[in-house]
């Protein structure tokens, strides 16, 4: 493997070399001397001199001739000074292309974000994005499945929780609190669970992903413990786990930015409050590199910081508030 990457580190060269021989010569050509084109490439005359010398070596023929006192190419020199001159002429149009494409934010920016998240917190503000920046092509894909981004094609992920140890850049954009709740019909059909050990004779819905998600911290006398839940109904989404609470099929446990109007609105009831573990879970968006990040994507990222970084994770004295109202 190290063989096969340093040989293509040393051909990469090689081109490199290459263009920038062909640089030097046409400069060269235009300029009508060596000390000109030194100049117009910020190198020395005796530098650019070599770089014309090792084509000539390359192909064994003299390309310019330096015998006289006028400068003069060689017929030789001509034919490849006409192809080098088309070649160094799309370089530099490549380049500037590039340089004006990334001066403003445009193009095809395909974000990855979990369907609660994507639902009730980005969908909302894709029109004010969409004013703000006309240009770039929002491609949405919404799962709770851990997505790669290069097999995915994805330029950014919005993720809920502890992040896995990778090469990605994360950006904290706000905290997310997770709330147990049930619709007013379950708890009128089931009875309302007053300890968190009460909820294992209910019907709690629970994830067919990850394990660990269906062990739901609490604390129980000064003490963190976990509960491992379960019922007869699994999802794989967030989001379908809170149209299946909205129904009355169980009890779930999920985020705050999922629920919350819910909740005000009187169609989920938050439960065993008084037992919360108090922990909070960071809301990131994770892309490649800050090096070489794309202007689209820097612009997205700074928005959603902008919008969602003020947002506070919902607490109990909110509800306990509005309960009493």
């Amino acid at each position: 493997m190290n063989r096969i990457h340093g040989e293509r580190v040393r051909s990469m060269e090689r081109e490199q070399d290459r263009t920038s021989r062909m640089e030097a010569f046409v400069r060269v050509v235009n300029a009508g001397s060596f000390s000109a084109a030194a100049r117009a490439m910020n190198l020395t005359p005796s530098a650019v001199s070599k770089l014309v010398s090792r084509i000539e070596s390359h192909f064994g023929v003299r390309l310019i001739d330096r015998s006289t006192r006028q400068f003069r190419l060689t017929p030789e020199g001509e034919l490849y000074y006409e192809r080098c001159q088309k070649i160094v002429a799309e370089i530099e149009e490549a380049e500037r292309a590039v340089s004006e494409f990334t001066s403003q934010p445009r193009g095809r920016l395909s974000v990855n974000a979990s369907m609660g998240i994507g639902i009730h917190r980005i969908t909302p503000l894709i029109p004010e994005f969409q004013r703000r920046y006309p240009q770039i092509e929002l491609d949405l894909s919404l799962s709770d499945h851990l997505v790669d981004l290069v097999e995915k094609q994805a330029e950014v992920a919005i993720r809920v929780g502890p992040l896995e140890d990778s090469t990605l850049v994360a950006r904290k954009i706000c905290d997310s609190r997770r709330v147990v709740v049930a619709s007013p019909d379950y708890l009128a059909r089931n009875g309302t669970p007053k300890h968190p050990e009460d909820l294992l004779a209910h019907n709690c819905l629970t994830y067919n992903m990850r394990a660990t998600l269906n062990e739901w911290p609490f604390l129980i006398d000064g003490n963190m413990r976990k509960i491992v839940v379960g019922g007869p109904v699994r999802g794989d989404s967030g989001e379908t786990l809170r149209h299946m609470a909205l129904a009355g099929a169980g009890i779930a446990r999920l985020g705050w930015f999922q629920v919350g109007p819910d909740v005000r609105a009187g169609r989920l009831v938050p439960l065993l409050e008084e037992y919360h573990a108090g922990e909070l879970q960071g809301i990131y968006a994770v892309f490649f590199g800050m090096r070489h990040t794309s202007m689209r994507v820097k612009c997205f990222v700074n928005f959603l910081v902008e919008q969602m970084g003020r947002e506070q994770p919902w607490l109990a004295a909110e509800y306990a508030t509005s309960a009493a109202a």
